[in-house]
């Protein structure tokens, strides 16, 4: 008898040993999706929000009504009335809007916040698109560096080579650029 109670607890130290681990477990698992999460979409740095408006290759308008100055690349000028409109700015300008307009974009803070004119300072993603990036690889956009704020410049330089020696976009419409 003494001995059947010894197995029937050694049972039930195994079984709630067992559950207990399982239980761990979870709530391990759990912990670490909600890490995962929280650096995908919620970190400091990155805040999601709909482009209400494309002003031209390289900034937009978002819901809050600020505008936003991508990082890192320049488009040719549409817009700055001190300037007639440059070779292949047009259509930089409708790319812009083809990737961005009416969606959500995440926007991606470097070390600056806002330029002299106010603009936010972001690296824009729509889904996967790497918006900067993308501008930059089919011709649309060169690379502009401007420190501090160099997180992907190596990306983008590449992408710019790349662009430039497949003579993609702006690098054969704009010959005075080469």
């Amino acid at each position: 008898m003494i001995s059947e109670m010894k197995i029937e607890k050694k049972k039930v130290v195994f079984v709630l040993g067992g559950a207990l681990l399982l239980l761990i477990g979870f709530i391990l698992g759990r912990i670490s999706n909600n890490k995962g999460a929280e650096s995908s979409t919620s970190s400091p740095n990155i805040e999601v929000f709909k482009v209400t408006w494309v002003i031209d290759g390289d900034t937009i308008e978002i819901e809050t009504g600020e505008r936003v100055r991508y990082l890192g690349i320049d488009t040719p000028e549409t817009v700055d009335p001190r300037k007639p409109v440059q070779c292949f700015g047009l259509e930089a300008s409708e790319k812009n809007k083809e990737l961005v307009e009416g969606k959500m974009v995440r926007l991606e803070k470097d070390i600056t916040d806002k330029d002299k004119y106010g603009r936010l300072l972001r690296y824009a993603y729509v889904n996967n698109i790497f918006v900067n990036l993308e501008l930059v690889k089919q011709g649309f956009a060169f690379s502009y560096t401007y420190p501090p704020d160099v997180k992907y410049q190596e990306k983008i330089l590449s992408a710019e080579q790349e662009a430039r020696e497949a003579n993609r976009g702006l690098w054969q419409a704009c010959p005075i650029q080469q």
